[in-house]
């Protein structure tokens, strides 16, 4: 297949200037500082520009469900945001539908997906009218069962791996030989499987595919659709008539960390599959996409504040509040995930001149805690302000919980009309909120049973861990939801 480059003239760029003064801006409104140490931020004019561009790259004359993936950012305000914007929901688990469904989204407008989705997940689904992808054919058969002989009211598909292979991630990669999900279509006996399934159940007319997401060229994705488009060709022949009647190409799009050039664009991805399966465009086919991380990773930042600055073996390290908690995958992954990040003086303005080699480093109790590692950049001084840039897609809605440290404040920013404005998607983390996550309210459970009762310790304590201890500790530490502000 001919590898199709980036169109030169659909090239877009995050402004990094306008992204310096929201900094500025967020510094003086006090959304992060000394006070609040951390905080997430995600641009709604971006957001709007990408779910349009992404609407528009697809055109009209096919119709197509966008939904966005609910894990890139699982915030009620951002899914209202996008559905809004025209988009449904992707979700994976009870708990993402349930936040879609906080959001307004439409159940006719949602689509589960899950490598093992419950009985009780399936009727739910099945019961609302959501659009349900089955991971398996044991699954189908589960359906089959809930079914029971009925019209179902929901729209009911089977997820396929195309076994087109590995991007560079392989943790990213879902089309590999021996991926978790779907069923492979290159196994032994498989696709006759699959074709004899769709026989038996008429009700099925839908084939999901996704081949993964960064490090996945478009090449290998536009491979894996094609490789479905066969099969629902395949099956609809077979059957004599149109049984499927339309594709789920997933998502995947991958995102650019290198710089502030959004590339590839949704129109690139869109171009791409009209060159390389130019029958999904016929008219033949109902579309569905699932993007997450395309439409929000490059329209966010974290901003941090540096506690401390050292030496340590003749190299600087920087302190910061920003780590593992919010940059899970690059601490761990830093090869496959690196984040950009600038440098900024205490008032949000850049500092620059004279670069050195320095780490920059998180609150975590670990030595791995590394968010940068012997990375040039002006010289961070105690007090500044570090920002991590593209963070838009799961660093704003995925914290890890290590040290309980509580989970930064979100905020969406604006700068239409010419000034900028926020408003908070999610409050900070209170500390009433990381004892009662971590089992205050059961503090005495193990106490009162087992070879012996032991001595209470702490029952007084116990009651105290309500308003007044939150608000005691919470005030001396600045912390508290923060109202929307315009500066």
């Amino acid at each position: 297949m001919e590898s199709i480059q980036p169109h030169q003239e659909r090239q877009q760029w995050i402004d990094a200037e306008r992204r310096t003064g929201v900094v500025r801006a967020a510094a003086a409104a006090g959304l992060v500082g000394e006070q609040r140490v951390a905080a997430g931020f995600l641009d709604v004019d971006g957001i709007r520009r990408t779910v349009a561009g992404l609407r528009a790259a697809f055109g009209t004359d096919t119709t197509v469900l966008h939904t966005f993936a609910v894990k890139a950012a699982a915030l009620v305000p951002v899914l209202r945001l996008v559905a809004d914007a025209g988009m449904g929901c992707e979700v994976a688990s009870p708990g993402e539908l349930a936040l879609a469904l906080a959001a307004g989204v439409p159940p006719e407008r949602i689509v589960l997906d899950s490598p093992a989705k419950t009985g009780a997940e399936l009727a739910q689904a099945l019961r609302l009218g959501i659009a349900v992808n089955a991971d398996n054919l044991a699954e189908v058969e589960r359906i089959a069962v809930l079914i029971d002989g009925r019209a179902p009211a929901s729209l009911l598909g089977l997820r396929v791996n195309p076994q087109v292979g590995a991007g560079s991630i392989g943790a990213m990669s879902t089309a590999s030989e021996h991926s978790k999900f779907g069923e492979p279509l290159r196994d032994p006996g498989a696709r006759e499987r699959i074709r004899a399934a769709f026989a038996r159940h008429h009700w099925l007319t839908r084939l999901h595919v996704h081949v993964g997401s960064q490090g996945c060229p478009l090449d290998l994705i536009a491979a894996g659709v094609h490789a479905v488009w066969e099969l629902a060709e395949e099956i609809n022949e077979r059957a004599g008539r149109r049984q499927v009647t339309s594709l789920d190409l997933g998502g995947g799009l991958p995102v650019n960390f290198a710089d502030d050039r959004i590339t590839p664009t949704h129109a690139d991805y869109a171009a791409h599959l009209r060159a390389a399966v130019p029958g999904l465009f016929d008219g033949g086919y109902a579309l569905v996409t699932e993007f997450g991380r395309s439409v929000v990773a490059k329209h966010g930042f974290t901003v941090a504040r540096v506690e401390y600055t050292k030496t340590v073996g003749g190299r600087r390290i920087a302190l910061t509040h920003a780590g593992g908690h919010l940059a899970t995958r690059t601490v761990f992954m830093p090869d496959s995930w690196p984040l950009r990040i600038s440098v900024h003086r205490p008032d949000g303005t850049p500092r620059t001149g004279a670069t050195e080699a320095q780490d920059v480093a998180g609150p975590l109790c670990f030595a791995g805690d590394l968010v940068a590692r012997d990375r040039e950049l002006p010289r961070i001084e105690a007090g500044d302000l570090v920002v991590l840039h593209d963070t838009g897609g799961y660093c704003t809605s995925a914290p890890w919980a290590y040290n309980s440290v509580p989970r930064p404040a979100v905020h969406g920013f604006s700068t239409a009309g010419g000034e900028t404005g926020f408003a908070t998607v999610r409050p900070e983390q209170s500390l009433a909120e990381v004892v009662a996550e971590s089992g205050g309210a059961c503090a005495d459970a193990l106490t009162g049973f087992g070879a012996g009762a032991g001595v209470a310790v702490g029952r007084g304590l116990g009651v105290g861990l309500g308003a007044g201890f939150d608000a005691g500790l919470d005030a001396g530490l600045g912390a508290g939801p923060v109202p929307v502000q315009r500066t």
